[in-house]
């Protein structure tokens, strides 16, 4: 079947603020304006306007829970695990690029298509997912609050609540690019983390060791805690918040197929500053604890800060502190937004950021509703936070394979992408990361039932699932070239190609192997998910 290209479409956005003039951090393009951009100064003031939602959504993530998973890697581990930032580089541009691309093409939100594609049945699964995800990483988010504060000698209250205050009322302007100028100030505040780096001075050539030679340090009875610690990092930089989020931002944000090329080079600016911010991390928590007392006992965020302060002197540690407070705050901005924007997709509410409170009050409630709860939570005497900190970015990475699943059918769907739909070289891209992540959390569930497992055995592990990838590739490929062939995708005039209204299409039909495969997924990660809990208690117990 091939694909025809459909004229410029906008029935399909959910709510008409989506349609209009773009207004972002640093300037504004027109509904009307279709001159081509030619030229340096013209392409470059085109970026300025765009950039937003891929240095967000990637700047959110290297947020608390970002800062201490890296800075326990860093302080327990030294920078043997370096190698895992790199490898993620292509897995957040390929998801990253897949859902943007599914934001400027249909105008509907990530968890709105799920519902109506897969239905409820399916839909739900991963909607929940997001809700329960979202609501403990924000609540991480506020554990960063009050330790950042807490070292600056601030107190635990007051923090809390002036916090909470400052990111409900910076998304109450009613004006999308007077909260986009707030986010893009605090996300070039996560910079401050380079100058931290350079005064704490780690051994470069060793971080350049551990970034190209992967490896795996602790003994046999170590492998599960560094498994869990791994599954950590994918989480906390591949979390499946961030799918929801740059779908709904860039669909908010009026982005369209046409300036598709400038979204691709925000996210990749976005992307570079994650995993500089990422290096950073490591690097510096490695040097500063090396030779301590401190090396393999890892606390917290704020023992991190005391530690930078021993090392390196006052300065340090209170820039440090004030690196913390500012990625919590965006990271709370974007976890907060992605479930307001997913509940209001999903009950048919309005929500953008281009409406006052008056004109969207169940999305504002709902933003605003989510923040003071986590709040309260941390508030709350004898919350077990450090034990919530590490749980919440290991289950991330846990059901991210889910998420993946669902974002990779969305985007092989030609009723919704149309000449947008995936190649065949990003599907075997994103197939592979499935089967990496799933591979991830079998060795941590193994690690989790057999405590003294050794590095054999988790090399026998990644060979066995290695098979099962190739057989399932192979099978693919066998009945591709068996059944009928397909004419080919015809991608003319794709800039101005828009998804037809959701009612006039129709739901695909889910094949029996499919529905068995998704069902086996969604049982096994239940699985995974429950042993990731008992993992963490023993951490948390000493065991």
């Amino acid at each position: 079947m091939t694909t025809t290209v459909n004229p410029a479409n906008r029935a399909a956005v959910l709510d008409d603020a989506h349609v209009g003039d773009i207004h972002g951090a640093f300037g504004t393009i027109r509904l009307d304006d279709h001159a081509p951009r030619r030229g340096l100064s013209a392409k470059l003031k085109t970026l300025l306007a765009i950039v937003g939602p891929g240095l967000i959504v990637m700047v959110g993530d290297n947020d608390a829970g970002a800062f201490a998973t890296y800075g326990q890697a860093g302080q327990n581990y030294g920078t043997h695990l370096l190698w895992t930032l790199l490898l993620l580089v292509p897995v957040l541009y390929v998801n990253q690029e897949m859902v943007l691309r599914l934001g400027a093409v249909t105008g509907v939100g990530h968890a709105r298509l799920i519902l109506e594609r897969f239905g409820a049945f399916w839909g739900a699964f991963s909607v929940i997912d997001l809700f329960l995800l979202n609501a403990l990483t924000l609540v991480t988010e506020f554990i960063g609050i009050t330790l950042a504060t807490g070292y600056l000698g601030l107190p635990k209250a007051g923090s809390v609540v002036v916090a909470a205050a400052i990111i409900i009322a910076s998304a109450f302007t009613g004006s999308f690019r007077r909260f986009e100028r707030i986010a893009v100030a605090l996300c070039l505040g996560s910079l401050l983390l380079v100058p931290i780096y350079f005064m704490v001075h780690p051994a470069a050539s060793q971080m350049a060791h551990d970034f190209a030679l992967p490896g795996l340090p602790g003994g046999p009875g170590q492998l599960s805690t560094v498994m869990l610690l791994i599954i950590g990092i994918v989480g906390t930089t591949v979390a499946p918040w961030q799918l929801f989020f740059q779908q709904s931002y860039v669909i908010d944000k009026r982005i369209t197929p046409r300036f598709m090329k400038y979204e691709k080079a925000d996210l990749a600016i976005g992307i570079a500053i994650v995993v500089i911010g990422g290096a950073a991390l490591m690097g510096l928590t490695a040097a500063a604890f090396a030779g301590t007392s401190g090396a393999g006992n890892f606390t917290d965020t704020a023992g991190i800060a005391h530690g930078l302060e021993a090392h390196a002197g006052r300065l340090v540690g209170v820039l440090f502190a004030i690196a913390l407070l500012d990625a919590s705050i965006i990271g709370a901005f974007a976890v907060s937004l992605s479930t307001a924007y997913a509940i209001g997709d999903v009950f048919g509410l309005k929500h953008s950021l281009h409406r006052g409170v008056g004109g969207a009050k169940g999305f504002y409630a709902v933003y605003a509703a989510l923040v003071g709860l986590a709040a309260a939570i941390v508030l709350i005497p004898g919350s077990p936070l450090g034990l919530l900190t590490e749980g919440v970015q290991t289950l991330a990475g846990v059901l991210l394979p889910s998420a993946s699943v669902f974002l990779l059918l969305l985007c092989n769907d030609k009723q919704v992408l149309g000449p947008w739909v995936n190649g065949p070289k990003t599907n075997a891209f994103t197939a592979a990361v499935v089967g990496v992540l799933v591979s991830l959390s079998i060795i941590l569930t193994s690690s989790v039932l057999f405590p003294n497992i050794t590095a054999g055995a988790i090399l026998d592990i990644m060979a066995g699932c290695g098979v099962a990838g190739i057989a399932a590739a192979g099978y693919a490929f066998t009945r591709r070239r068996t059944g009928t062939k397909e004419d080919p995708i015809d991608r003319t005039g794709r800039d101005h190609w828009r998804m037809p209204p959701l009612e006039t299409l129709t739901r695909p039909a889910m094949a029996t192997g499919r529905k068995i495969g998704m069902s086996a997924l969604r049982g096994y990660l239940l699985v995974a998910m429950i042993l990731v809990v008992v993992k963490i208690v023993q951490v948390a117990l000493g065991h």
